[in-house]
């Protein structure tokens, strides 16, 4: 394992997903400051996570041919770009256009920056779940962050939110120039599909590649549904403040990021499948809680338990993915993280209209019965593991960083 690699990955897809995380932290300001309606909210949910799921399969089909790894810097300073538009803009198709714009630079990002952590990782698991924790960590970051900016300066202040990018893309600038003093070119590195078959042909398993995308896509409905409508629900169904609605928010993105990181050891240690089934077994009566809860606190409870449970498969998930499909990485990693995930964004709606006429807890409690399929159907997953010495054979010196 190329440590500094996975570090340096990490710190990106940090800067990355805190954009992502910024959509649901800006929509209570956005009801508050705009009087947008939850079907409103849902529309932009769906704008953030739709499009730019069923695009980044396209972005992970490229980066199975060639090396694309411009990709990186330039999704995360796109989806900056089309936060602050979102957040200064004034009119709600402009809005929801900008989301959607900054939802394509989210999902550019993912397939090469999770080549390259595959490939920096190696075989441990421990690896991908340290990249995977960045984009939680990012994700937890967002409503502290938007509502430091934007609480005190209102959406017009929104322009702020893209100094993060502004490091990282110098960031990367630096590390790149080093790379090249020290004669690693990242552009012209093989793709992890070419590496990936190094020592010979591996056949795709489509049909268990297909099984956890079904499983993927049971994870996503309940997890956007929740992302969007939790701090509303905190703010109207239980009567919270501001403050505690930002809290709850980011408790579930940080709890997701300690049960990311859980789920790697525990994957190293005792196969992916235990991380897999684990967390689905704990996250179905989390969100019960969750949606049953008579105040904050308990609420609390139920999202720390919810988003711990659920991101105990994330990474076992992806590289799981991957080894389903291992002369298609990039597509592996764009499908279960891109175009499963945008059944979640266009559930959305749904879901918002039920918040409409029944309550955000309604719509949230919906959601149960939804995980509970995809908790069946990862019992039936099946391993499937490269030889680990062939693995390390396999490892790309992408980035040189010391």
């Amino acid at each position: 394992m190329k440590k500094g690699q996975v570090a340096f990955l990490t710190g990106t897809h940090v800067v990355n997903d805190l954009y992502q995380g910024a959509v649901p932290a800006l929509l209570p300001f956005m009801m508050l400051e705009r009087g947008y309606s939850y079907s409103a909210v849902a529309g932009i949910t769906l704008a953030a996570t739709g499009l730019s799921s069923v695009v980044q399969p396209a972005f992970g089909m490229l980066v199975d041919r060639k090396s694309r790894n411009w990709l990186v810097p330039t999704g995360f300073v796109t989806a900056a770009t089309g936060i602050v538009v979102a957040a200064m803009s004034t009119t709600y198709i402009v809005t929801w256009l900008a989301i959607a714009l900054a939802g394509i630079g989210i999902a550019a990002y993912h397939p090469p920056a999770t080549n390259l952590a595959r490939a920096a990782g190696g075989h441990s698991q421990k690896a991908m779940s340290v990249f995977s924790v960045g984009g939680t960590l990012g994700a937890s970051l967002a409503p502290p962050f938007v509502t430091l900016v934007v609480g005190s300066l209102g959406l017009s202040g929104g322009y702020l939110l893209a100094v993060p990018a502004v490091v990282a893309a110098i960031w990367w600038i630096v590390a790149q120039s080093r790379s090249a003093g020290t004669g690693t070119d990242a552009e012209s590195a093989q793709p992890l599909s070419l590496q990936l078959a190094a020592n010979g042909p591996v056949s795709d398993d489509w049909r268990s590649f297909t099984r956890l995308v079904l499983v993927t896509v049971c994870w996503s409905i309940p997890y956007v549904t929740t992302l969007s409508l939790v701090s509303p629900y905190v703010l109207n169904g239980l009567n919270g403040s501001s403050l505690s609605a930002a809290i709850v928010l980011s408790s579930f993105t940080l709890a997701g990021a300690a049960g990311t990181l859980l789920g790697g050891v525990l994957a190293d240690r005792r196969g992916r499948r235990a991380s897999i089934r684990l967390g689905y077994l704990l996250a179905v009566p989390s969100l019960a809680l969750l949606a049953a809860a008579p105040n904050v606190a308990i609420a609390e409870l139920g999202i720390v338990c919810l988003g711990f449970a659920m991101f105990l498969p994330f990474a076992p998930q992806v590289t799981l993915a991957q080894d389903y499909l291992p002369n298609r990485p990039g597509t592996a990693s764009g499908v279960t993280l891109g175009l499963a995930m945008s059944v979640g964004g266009i559930a959305s709606p749904l879901f918002g209209y039920l918040a409409d006429h029944f309550g955000p807890r309604m719509a949230i409690g919906a959601t149960t019965a939804v995980l509970l399929v995809g908790a069946v159907i990862a019992f039936t997953l099946r391993d499937r593991r490269l030889d680990p010495e062939d693995e390390t054979e396999r490892e790309l010196d992408v980035i040189a960083l010391r």
